[in-house]
């Protein structure tokens, strides 16, 4: 099958991982930005900060948030993240990607 008739954009596939009580202010500089649509997850690991197991409610906990957007809006997005780094676990990456959509990818 030919996927020249199918909707595919490219995009980019923004993951930020970081403390759950940064969660609300993520979620609102997502839609501040225009930002549809994220996926968030409970997340469990080890880093710099230290080991997050979640075992303690709204205490020791970790949230992964992802969402595809245009490159433009990727860099807004870390531009904003950038001042919770100095005194909150965080990490963003992002990847080029192929996104099957029938909405625009802002």
């Amino acid at each position: 099958m030919s996927t020249s008739s199918l909707p595919i954009k490219p995009s980019v596939l923004v993951v930020i991982i970081g403390e759950t009580v940064l969660q609300d202010r993520i979620i609102k500089l997502l839609k501040d930005l225009g930002v549809t649509g994220y996926t968030l997850s409970q997340a469990q690991g080890a880093g710099r900060h230290g080991s997050r197991k979640g075992d303690l409610v709204g205490y020791n906990t970790n949230i992964e948030i992802k969402t595809v957007v245009s490159q433009e809006i990727s860099e807004a997005i870390f531009s904003g993240l950038a001042d919770y780094q100095s005194n909150h676990a965080l990490i963003a990456f992002r990847q080029n990607v192929e996104a099957l959509t029938g909405f625009e990818i802002i």
